[in-house]
């Protein structure tokens, strides 16, 4: 009966109405704690679950949530997100965009759907995005406690799984025309060599970040090959490879300098890039890549008689967009 939303199930009545709403309470929350610092969850946790909001029968509604995330959070390193919660915002505006992309929404089972911009200012608007949770009453019936808290644990990973699968579908969808070809190899260095993957590979790495150099030296973003942090967004396949061509050295001798020493590259592994196996995504991140939450994640809840089941529908808003494709370069890493 012990529970990771819920501390002792065997304690809730689901026919007593006030149980019934600390138990969607205490669900409204667990959707909502990766959004919080552990300490202000903590908070939360202890106001929903005072000792006395079901007298006599229980002492804490939730006794801890999960503690690692099961979900891809890395867009949020790349992208600018704002926070519009608590806002009338019906979305945000990009000033100047050169060449961008956004997304309107992710149709359920489907893809996020991108869209070209272009223009001096541009809206970009927030869009609803929503799934439902139906737990049968039998599982209740049958104290199946762990089955509901399973079932809400998937559905909030899957909500913001497919929230950052959204956000990088719009790197994936920019143009053909900021692809940076795996660059040769060294003059005389033979394939199968033990740094020929990785000579390459920096090669290419290096070309990227020089290309977006020039193309945004005039955009007044304030970048310089110095101060510049570049992100290599890469399949999780790629990680291996990806390190081994930071780390290379021009020389096998200590104090040597490393083969990517003229930038700074930060690597940033993900399991959502769905095109390629071996493309990788060097880019700026910030600036004009923004994106924004005008409701997070929320429950609805009722009990539907024809379907003997508690319904729980979460919905979320929120919207993003490439301002500035200048910012991106997509890497073939393969011939």
């Amino acid at each position: 009966m012990k529970g990771q939303i819920i501390s002792d199930w065997s304690k809730v009545r689901f026919s007593d109405p006030a149980h019934r709403a600390k138990v969607f309470g205490a669900l409204q929350a667990f959707m909502l704690a990766p959004l919080r610092e552990d300490d202000k969850v903590r908070r939360q946790i202890q106001a929903i679950a005072q000792q006395g909001d079901f007298p006599a029968l229980i002492n804490q509604i939730i006794e801890k949530f999960h503690a690692v995330p099961y979900y891809d959070t890395g867009f949020e390193d790349i992208f600018d997100i704002r926070d519009f919660t608590g806002t009338n915002e019906a979305g945000f505006d990009i000033l100047t965009v050169e060449d961008g992309l956004a997304f309107s929404k992710v149709p359920v089972g489907g893809k996020a759907e991108i869209f070209k911009m272009a223009g001096a200012r541009v809206s970009v608007n927030f869009d609803l995005y929503g799934a439902g949770l139906g737990w049968f009453r039998t599982l209740i019936d049958d104290l199946r406690y762990w089955t509901l808290e399973d079932n809400a644990i998937a559905f909030r990973n899957r909500a913001y799984h497919d929230k950052a699968a959204a956000f990088y579908a719009l790197i994936e969808a920019v143009s053909s025309l900021k692809d940076i070809l795996w660059q040769a190899a060294p003059d005389g260095l033979a394939t199968g060599t033990a740094t020929y993957l990785a000579q390459r590979d920096a090669a290419t790495f290096n070309a990227a970040a020089l290309a977006i150099l020039k193309d945004i030296k005039d955009a007044g973003y304030g970048l310089t090959p110095q101060n510049a942090m570049f992100t290599i967004l890469h399949p999780v396949d790629m990680t291996q490879r990806v390190q081994n061509a930071l780390n290379l050295m021009l020389q096998p001798f200590a104090l040597s300098t490393l083969a990517t020493q003229a930038y700074k590259f930060k690597p940033l592994p993900t399991m959502l890039l769905t095109q390629s196996s071996s493309d990788c995504y060097v880019l700026i991140p910030k600036i004009r890549m923004k994106g924004g939450n005008r409701m997070n994640l929320t429950i609805f809840n009722r009990f539907d008689e024809e379907s003997y089941s508690d319904i729980a529908v979460g919905w979320m808003r929120f919207a993003g967009a490439i301002g500035d494709t200048r910012q991106v370069r997509r890497c073939k890493m393969s011939a």
